[in-house]
């Protein structure tokens, strides 16, 4: 009987030049995900031997981003959210609102069109899930203010990418673009929109957090380890699924609610550890998907464009980030630690570029670009944070002043 192998070819052969190039980067003195970046190269379309299922990865590499917006959740509450809402909110459309101004700075500059320019900035203005939560994981952060900041400014940008997504079409003809829709439907759209938002959160918020948890426990009394394993990923990718298909919300915001909905349980956290160790390596798996989608030979023709756009990302949009949280008082500690976490792109800003050239709103160079911004920002964002401690450390011991020693 013949086997379909595509699933588990991707999964082995990924993971494997996955592990192998980590090592390798780790040995000379880079980032495990540089490495994981790599092998998605070695292994995408556009490089000899063996190529991963291109359909396939991507949908791995989205069971990543639930699990890991899930566990985030699990560890937060409303009331988290709710007290950084004073410099999340204004600093993520803040944020939002030069990178694309940048974007379309650039992109008029090289002859484009606004409408290419407004998708292209877009693309660029949004972080990466998963970059951001494995970066404040390994620094122990995502329960600090700092983190909580970063989170609730992640989750205003993915919000900010849905209204995107529902904009773009209706107004793509206006912008030169293919038409897709008149003001009816944008009104009427938007509308439809933000009323599954709400029914969603109300939903769950409201009544799932009370049959959830309750669930959750007396499964958790039973004493199976594999039934409360079974529970906790129903609840992720059960819920993160049914958002996306019946309310039109994001996976990755799904699955950040239904986090929030198990972390009520006095049993929550002990069961949302159970899937540390599926995060880890299905956010392995999105690297290497992310660097499937990498065509060497674009980064050797387009270097100067490239050094561009990563110049909008780690630099443009860092700057930003601190001026913001600075502005609004947050202090050189969390503005510090919130720039470094979103000075890259991903996920969010992939799919914006998909429709953007499905509207005839973005050129092949500008989702080239993205992806080359992607590559070069997420292997740089380590580098970010080390930059941020020295700055804070150097901070700090201007702060300290001189030590006055008095004899006895």
């Amino acid at each position: 009987m013949p086997h379909e192998t595509a699933l588990i070819g991707t999964v082995a052969v990924g993971l494997s030049a996955a592990f192998l190039a980590a090592l390798i980067a780790v040995r000379l003195r880079l980032p495990p995900i540089v490495g994981y970046l790599l092998a998605g190269v070695v292994v995408g379309p556009f490089t000899p031997g063996f190529v991963a299922d291109a359909d396939l990865a991507p949908q791995l590499a989205e069971i990543g981003v639930i699990l890991l917006m899930f566990g985030v959740g699990v560890h937060f509450s409303p009331g988290d959210l709710y007290a950084v809402r004073g410099i999340a909110l204004p600093g993520a459309i803040g944020q939002i609102a030069i990178a694309t101004v940048m974007g379309i700075g650039v992109a008029t500059w090289w002859g484009w069109s606004v409408g290419e320019g407004l998708v292209f900035g877009l693309a660029l203005s949004v972080a990466s899930t998963v970059v951001l939560l494995r970066a404040l994981e390994e620094r122990h952060a995502i329960a600090t203010p700092a983190g909580r900041i970063a989170v609730g400014w992640l989750l205003v940008e993915d919000l900010a990418t849905v209204v995107a997504l529902v904009l773009l079409p209706a107004i793509a003809g206006s912008l030169g673009g293919a038409e897709r829709g008149g003001g009816d439907d944008l009104v009427r759209t938007l509308a439809l929109t933000f009323g599954k938002v709400v029914l969603f959160a109300v939903l769950m918020l409201v009544v799932g957090a009370r049959f959830i948890p309750w669930l959750l426990l007396r499964v958790v009394g039973r004493g199976s380890r594999e039934l409360t394993l079974l529970a906790v990923l129903t609840a992720a990718l059960g819920i993160a699924y049914a958002g996306a298909e019946l309310f039109g919300i994001s996976f990755a915001l799904g699955a950040f609610v239904a986090g929030l909905v198990v972390g009520q349980s006095p049993v929550g956290h002990e069961a949302g550890e159970q899937v540390v160790p599926l995060q880890d390596a299905f956010a392995v798996l999105f690297f290497v998907s992310v660097g499937m989608l990498i065509d060497p030979a674009f980064l050797l023709d387009e270097p100067g464009r490239i050094l561009i756009v990563a110049a909008i990302i780690i630099v443009g949009k860092t700057v930003a980030a601190l001026v913001i949280v600075l502005g609004l008082r947050g202090g050189l500690g969390k503005a510090l630690v919130v720039a470094a976490a979103l000075g890259q792109i991903g996920e969010f800003s992939f799919i914006l570029a998909a429709e953007g050239q499905a509207l005839d709103l973005l050129p092949d160079a500008g989702y080239n670009l993205i992806l080359a911004g992607a590559l070069v920002s997420i292997s740089l964002n380590p580098l970010l944070f080390r930059v941020g401690d020295r700055l804070m450390a150097r901070h700090a011991a201007r702060t300290a002043g001189p030590q006055v020693t008095t004899g006895g």
